[in-house]
């Protein structure tokens, strides 16, 4: 991850407001603390801080095209920029970075070039022939970006708020899948798939297929020049990350410089089940495996840091991403830049628990789409925040376009949980990878239940943070909370002792704007509250509130003796104590 800072139309453009920008874009140096750039032309300004992924050597940006004519700042990966280059041969290319294609499809082919790009990105680009310019975010928004309004009719672009909150009037997050143009003003969308629509999807579940293009997903995100590894947690989705990429890691024409071993890393209470399953999938794929632990203490000190680098007051955000930053400053300290995450899969296929109770198949893909279209405020937000705040970047082949055409096109049918037919929670995925010649995971690991990432970090800690908001809201606060806070009104003393940290860091309407709100129960959305009348009189966010739909799904699985599974495989499901557990993934 990088930090970009983009700004066009300030009517000062003195040495003073140089420095001014240098200080805003100092802000963000935690994402990128390798190199700075600056570029300045006339009454706009591009900075950058680089953490060096791709090319560390000569990649530092901003970058340009052959005459310097369009200028760019990135932040992010293109991972088909080798292809790319092939279709630019009558461009010169001035240094091995991935981003250096942005510039040259811009000038071959205008503004629409955006489609094209494989990866996660965040960039503003500037052609300084006539000083329009274009800023765009990747498709589901893995890489941060927001856009802002000063009071001078300037137009500010940045990785994370906190370099434009003092600067600009009114700004917000950019959404995910649009670009920006000062020539056709305002935003439009780029990314327009299939799913988008919601449109209930009818092609039949082909699990070889599913399992390449997730493979595929995997391999293209091992490209880097950096020491890397994975982030382990013992649950399905981490553990087919590693799985997948500790093969290809092992094919000898296919390790890097980096060896054929890959590093895995998990963080944890002491005892978790997460932490003893993440070793177990680690031992099994022979990685080598980094456990880290913190204490209920430690997290709650880091509270206010974690909420100033994440830029948000969701609870259910906060409570997953305390771990997620203890744990990146320890691989950081390991000399890691780069790690491989499994966001985005419990979105695709309806993995939080809350699935179960989903009515009909139309009103299942619905909420599957509802929840990627939200991802950016969310997971993405915490993965790329936590880990970005230590110069750490956070890859999601979940995510990736291709994977994610194929996965939403599945009749979602497929995708409900069946306890008759032995379908729990994202069967689709397991089934893919159940192959019995050449097994990918341990059977009671491919088929381990759903454990919500800050329920997985353990009741103890939810408990704890939840101990520690008691001695530091009154009931006199919270009674007073809609005085205090009107939009998105904090519920519980949890609520809002986050809040009042937030509010110290952000305290402008434009950022608490940002964060969204409404009923959740278990990661849903507020329309999936409907699903069970029950819900509503207990919102808490966490997956404790479908903890007896866990425990029914044991039971319902066991009892289905593994009926209903195709291509020969079969599911011998073993139950994960739920207590003091704590991992990522």
């Amino acid at each position: 991850m990088c930090g970009i800072l983009a700004v066009f139309g300030c009517i000062d453009n003195s040495q003073a407001k140089r420095s001014r920008i240098i200080e805003l874009s100092r802000r963000l140096r935690h994402r990128g603390p390798d190199w700075s750039g600056l570029h300045c032309h006339g009454d706009c300004y591009l900075a950058h801080q680089r953490l060096a992924i791709v090319d560390p050597t000569s990649g530092d940006q901003p970058l340009y095209n052959e005459d310097k004519t369009v200028v760019v700042t990135v932040n992010g990966e293109i991972y088909n920029h080798k292809a790319l280059r092939e279709k630019l041969k009558n461009h010169q290319f001035r240094t091995g970075s991935d981003c250096e294609v942005i510039a040259h499809l811009y000038e071959e082919y205008g503004e629409d070039f955006v489609d094209m790009l494989d990866g996660m990105f965040s960039f503003v680009l500037l052609d300084t022939r006539d000083k329009s310019f274009i800023a765009a975010r990747d498709a589901i928004g893995i890489t941060p970006l927001y856009i802002g309004w000063g009071l001078d009719g300037s137009v500010w672009f940045a990785s994370e708020m906190k370099a434009l909150s003092d600067e600009c009037e009114r700004f917000m997050s950019f959404l995910p899948g649009h670009i920006y143009s000062s020539k056709q003003g305002g935003l439009r969308r780029w990314y327009n798939p299939p799913w988008y629509s919601e449109q209930i999807p009818s092609t039949p579940y082909d699990p070889l297929v599913l399992r390449a293009a997730f493979e595929k997903a995997v391999k293209k995100r091992l490209m880097t020049d950096v020491p890397f590894g994975v982030l382990l947690s013992g649950g399905l989705d981490s553990s087919l990350v590693a799985s997948v990429a500790s093969r290809y890691l092992a094919d000898s024409e296919a390790a890097c410089q980096w060896g054929s071993q890959l590093h895995t890393f998990c963080i944890g209470l002491k005892g978790s089940p997460d932490l003893r399953a993440g070793r177990e999938v680690a031992d099994y794929l022979g990685t080598r495996h980094h456990e880290f632990h913190f204490t209920v203490q430690e997290g709650i000190d880091a509270l206010e840091e974690v909420i100033y680098h994440i830029e948000t007051y969701d609870v259910t955000t906060i409570r997953a991403s305390t771990p997620m930053f203890l744990m990146s400053r320890k691989i950081k300290s390991l000399g890691v830049k780069m790690v491989i995450s499994g966001e985005g899969s419990d979105e695709i296929f309806g993995g939080y628990l809350y699935f179960h109770k989903a009515p009909n198949k139309e009103e299942f893909h619905e909420e599957t789409c509802r929840k990627i279209k939200a991802l950016h405020l969310y997971d993405c937000l915490r993965a790329n925040k936590s880990t970005s705040a230590w110069g750490v970047e956070a890859r999601v082949p979940f995510l990736d376009k291709e994977f994610l055409d194929i996965a939403m096109s599945i009749d979602p049918e497929w995708k409900m949980v069946k306890p008759e037919l032995g379908r729990i929670e994202k069967w689709v995925l397991r089934n893919a990878f159940d192959d019995e010649e050449k097994p990918y995971l341990p059977k009671h690991i491919l088929y381990r239940q759903k454990e919500q990432f800050s329920d997985g970090v353990g009741y103890s800690w939810i408990d704890g943070l939840k101990d520690h908001a008691n001695q530091e809201v009154t009931d006199a606060m919270l009674a007073n909370a809609s005085f205090v806070y009107p939009e998105n009104t904090p519920t519980t003393k949890e609520a809002y002792y986050y809040r009042a940290i937030f509010e110290k860091f952000f305290p402008k309407n434009a950022a608490r704007s940002t964060v969204p709100g409404g009923p959740s129960i278990a990661c849903s959305t507020a329309k999936a509250v409907e699903w069970d009348a029950s819900w509503s009189k207990n919102l808490d966010p966490s997956g404790r509130a479908a903890l007896g739909v866990h425990a029914d799904a044991y039971e319902g699985a066991a009892d289905s003796k593994n009926a209903g599974l195709t291509n020969g495989s079969s599911s011998k499901l073993q139950e994960i104590p739920v207590e003091k557990t704590a991992a990522v993934g």
